[in-house]
């Protein structure tokens, strides 16, 4: 409510002025031009609160709060240029945002397929899997079931993987080392680039501020959210020297996937349990470590750079590592091979030739090659390439028909519904190239689709002369094409139809001499309006040929 005596006051806004609530005697807006919104952070992989620009629908929807009750006006902190520059619309959250939470939200609930729901926006299917392994991994679901653990791990105000650590580190005795290490995760790094990755740094600069030793800042932030945990899981403050290993063992229970083994190269490389390569740099004191549990890393380019990390105890990797049938296909080694691995994620730790092994296993490994290196594993030739798009004209043309989608990149994506079966022999990439795909794909329509393809979408048309010409279908249902000597049309009164009669060829007339005269989908047409100019040249050109007065009466010729 405005003041009795008249007296102005100021009124501090975050986002929630952009609701429906009004306040009364708002008369000036004063919009620094900027929000405070989650994002997330794909080298902490966690969401975190980032100031950033407004776009301008929500600059207007700030203006309008300076109008709600009566004339007022908006000082805007920033320029017209700059004005120019913003966003036009907000981008929905959910595209962008972590949907761990979501995901695990949705399994308490006994929802396992986010797609049931109806949403204004749905989620991306990419982010909804990968929340799902995620969880998964930290044993918060089963078989896409909320767990008893996963139960435990939504009744803690945190990430996903952060709420995991803490319950993790109260089993082990390490409770106070997690309350600190997670709020050193949710907070910007409060040391310099140069001080090294080593996490436990942040640690000990953490307990250092609190002695009063040492503080800056983001250290007394991280302290604050410290204690918040501290007072959630009522912890006791812990100033103690930190051990690293205990600090790599929490990390993992966070970062399952950052796991690292050293490799040979440059820069001091690192092999990710989630297959990704990451250097910790050749100078840093970590560099020569053999395990490595990694918080932040930048994976934006083919090799990311280790920001901070914990060196690891091999022994607590125990619990991690796992056996498995290792069935792949590598087509520059020469194609298929089998073993059996001790890996953790994909670090191989030891592997061994495998001799017998699911057929099931070979055709998966086969069948994801091919969705992820292509056609040119395959003999894609005109013929193929044909059958495909009179299939797709068919379904341009008769859309109520249900005829498949048998573009390239959709039989590749969903190649082992149709190609599965002739894959069980297959040992290298020239067998591959062996398999008749146009039968294939012919026998994959059911016996009607097929009958009908012959009807509607014929290969060839035959001619009053005897001669079979293809005609030659475009994938976008364009007409189709019958590329014919003039000679052998004489007589023909309309252009040939298919389809039902419903689509014309578009007929590419050609001299004796196989070269291009004139195009037409209309033959009548041209009989009457160009063939006579057309005659002059040719006769003038194939002087032997017979070139008849009226074509349409004309018997056609074949030599």
């Amino acid at each position: 409510m405005p003041d009795r005596t008249g007296k102005r006051k100021v009124v501090l806004a975050t986002s929630i002025a952009e609701t429906s609530l009004t306040i009364q005697g708002v008369k000036v807006v004063i919009d620094s031009g900027f929000s405070r919104t989650m994002k997330f952070d794909p080298n902490s992989a966690l969401s975190k609160l980032l100031t950033v620009n407004i776009t301008k629908d929500a600059a207007d929807q700030r203006a309008g709060r300076a109008g709600r009750l009566e004339a007022g006006v908006c000082y805007r902190m920033w320029s017209k240029a700059s004005h120019s520059r913003l966003k036009e619309h907000r981008t929905p959250e959910i595209l962008e945002a972590d949907l761990t939470s979501l995901v695990l939200d949705l399994a308490i609930w006994g929802i396992s397929e986010p797609k049931d729901l109806t949403w204004l926006t749905p989620p991306p299917q990419g982010a909804i899997n990968q929340a799902s392994d995620l969880l998964h991994q930290l044993g918060a679901l089963e078989d896409g079931k909320i767990t008893a653990h996963g139960k435990k791990v939504n009744t803690l105000p945190c990430h996903p993987r952060i709420a995991h650590m803490l319950l993790m580190a109260h089993q082990e005795g390490l409770i106070e080392l997690a309350t600190d290490l997670a709020a050193i995760l949710e907070e910007r790094d409060p040391l310099d680039k140069e001080v090294g990755i080593d996490i436990n740094l942040r640690i000990e600069a953490l307990r250092k501020s609190r002695k009063g030793i040492f503080s800056n800042k983001i250290l007394n932030r991280i302290e604050k959210i410290a204690a918040q945990y501290r007072r959630l899981l009522n912890v006791e403050v812990n100033n103690d020297t930190v051990d690293p290993y205990e600090t790599g063992l929490l990390l993992v229970y966070a970062y399952p996937e950052r796991i690292a083994h050293n490799r040979p190269g440059n820069n001091a490389p690192f092999k990710m349990a989630n297959g990704a390569i990451a250097t910790a740099g050749h100078k840093d004191d970590l560099a020569h470590e053999e395990w490595l549990a990694i918080a932040h890393v930048n994976m934006r380019n083919t090799v990311g750079k280790i920001f901070m990390a914990s060196p690891l105890n091999p022994k607590d990797l125990a619990p991690m590592v796992k056996q498995k049938e290792q069935v792949e296909w590598d087509t520059k080694r020469g194609g298929f091979s089998a073993s059996k691995i001790l890996c953790i994620g994909n670090i191989i730790l030891q592997s061994r030739p495998l001799n017998n092994f699911d057929p099931e296993l070979k055709t998966d490994a086969i069948s994801k090659a091919i969705q992820k290196e292509g056609a040119h594993l395959l003999d894609w030739n005109k013929k193929v390439i044909q059958w495909q798009n009179r299939v797709l004209c068919l379904r341009k043309w008769n859309p109520n028909e249900n005829w498949p989608n048998v573009e390239t990149n959709t039989l590749l994506a969903n190649n082992k519904e149709w190609l599965s079966p002739y894959l069980l022999h297959i040992k290298k990439p020239e067998d591959l190239k062996k398999i008749n795909l146009l039968s294939i794909l012919q026998h994959h329509l059911d016996f009607e689709k097929q009958s009908l393809l012959e009807t509607l979408a014929p290969t060839s048309i035959k001619l009053p002369t005897g001669s079979k010409i293809n005609i030659q279908y475009l994938p976008n249902g364009d007409a189709p094409i019958l590329a014919v000597r003039l000679q052998e049309v004489f007589g023909w009164q309309h252009t040939p139809t298919i389809n039902r009669g419903q689509v014309s060829l578009l007929m590419h007339l050609l001299s004796p001499g196989f070269k291009p005269v004139q195009i037409t989908a209309d033959l009548k047409s041209f009989w009457t309006n160009i063939y006579f100019e057309v005659k002059k040249e040719l006769k003038a050109k194939y002087p032997k040929h017979k070139w008849p007065d009226d074509p349409t009466k004309a018997s056609p010729n074949r030599k």
